[in-house]
């Protein structure tokens, strides 16, 4: 028998979310910050797509992007068929239900003077037309889903510590039974012993209701465990895109392996012989990107080309895609072409320990 084939639910193409600068007496527009900057990727239902890099990269902007919490500057955004990116405020409502998010800081998301039965049945009173009865039991449903007690429902945020504010915003975000989550570092903000539980909690949640999560962190260890495929990001772009075991063992940006490579082993004789890439110099600014690739200014692996010429996304080999200079001329020399430019040790931008 043949597997039927998965289904996009969420597909971004050429998604561009661009920050205007404004400055003088007339506060006139100076430039902008292309904290998103041409993305494009799916997430098939069911899975969940793992978002990575390092903070300032714009992922979360990406994220609040998809959900189109923005305006977006330019791309297209299809949620379940529909398309999202031109909507207009009346046609997002009637969408709201299919897609929520999971804010990083729950202590933040959470509104102080609102209890808990308050918080989870905001949803159910902007969205629904049940009764009060009614949505005291959905809110009840909900807690027992996310492990709260049912006696807490009339206490306030503050009485609650950060992993059990948390799950009261991941409870508001399924009132609606959404079909799409966006979970923006719902860890970062949790203590490290409390970080496992919430992720196997939306593991648990995702297998019970068949959610599809963008989970975006700077946590690579903990996106290995819960991602199905991860892209990663780099000053606004994505840079590399494949099925998670294919790109922690064998990945082919060069920005992915030095990430990758300052992920620690736990076993400390494996951890003495590894290689670690040390990237040299700062991230550039996203209002003043480098003209060509994004990483040239930092690339162990640097070509003269990189710094004319921004590489095509495009799929290396099936399912696994990389925007990288390195990967065309291999490819040309597959085709018995000639290579184009080498790295020169001169060109070297970082180095190896």
């Amino acid at each position: 028998m043949f597997d039927a084939p998965r289904r996009k639910l969420v597909e971004v193409n050429g998604l561009k979310m661009y920050f205007p600068i404004h400055g003088g007496i007339l506060r006139r527009r100076l430039g902008e910050v292309r904290a998103v900057d041409d993305v494009s990727f799916d997430i098939y239902e069911g899975e969940t797509l793992g978002l990575v890099g390092e903070s300032g990269c714009g992922k979360s902007t990406c994220g609040r992007a998809v959900l189109r919490l923005y305006d977006i500057t330019e791309g297209s955004i299809r949620i379940d068929g529909e398309e999202i990116g031109d909507a207009g405020y009346k046609l997002l409502r009637a969408r709201r239900p299919k897609m929520q998010m999971v804010f990083q800081d729950p202590q933040a998301s959470l509104n102080p003077r609102m209890t808990v039965a308050r918080i989870i049945g905001e949803p159910l009173d902007e969205h629904t037309a049940l009764s009060k009865p009614e949505k005291l039991d959905r809110i009840y449903e909900l807690m027992d889903a996310v492990g709260l007690n049912r006696n807490f429902a009339n206490r306030y945020p503050h009485e609650f510590s950060g992993g059990q504010r948390q799950r009261i915003g991941i409870a508001r975000a399924l009132a609606l039974n959404p079909k799409f989550i966006v979970c923006d570092e719902p860890i970062a903000a949790l203590d490290v012993s409390i970080q496992a539980q919430v992720v196997n909690l939306l593991e648990d949640l995702q297998s019970k209701f068949g959610l599809t999560y963008l989970f975006i962190s700077h946590d690579l260890s903990m996106v290995r465990h819960i991602a199905t495929r991860v892209a990663v990001m780099y000053l606004g772009k994505v840079v590399e895109l494949a099925p998670r075991d294919a790109l922690y063992g064998a990945p082919m940006h060069p920005y992915t392996q030095a990430l990758l490579s300052a992920v620690p082993e736990p076993d400390p004789n494996i951890e003495t012989r590894r290689e670690h890439i040390i990237l040299k110099g700062d991230v550039p600014s996203p209002a003043n990107p480098p003209k060509g690739c994004n990483f040239s200014t930092r690339c162990p692996q640097v070509m003269d080309i990189c710094r004319q010429i921004d590489p095509e996304f495009r799929e290396v080999v099936p399912g696994h895609y990389a925007a990288c200079h390195l990967h065309d001329i291999q490819q040309t020399r597959t085709a018995g072409e000639p290579a184009a430019q080498e790295v020169s040790p001169s060109d070297q931008q970082g180095e190896v320990t």
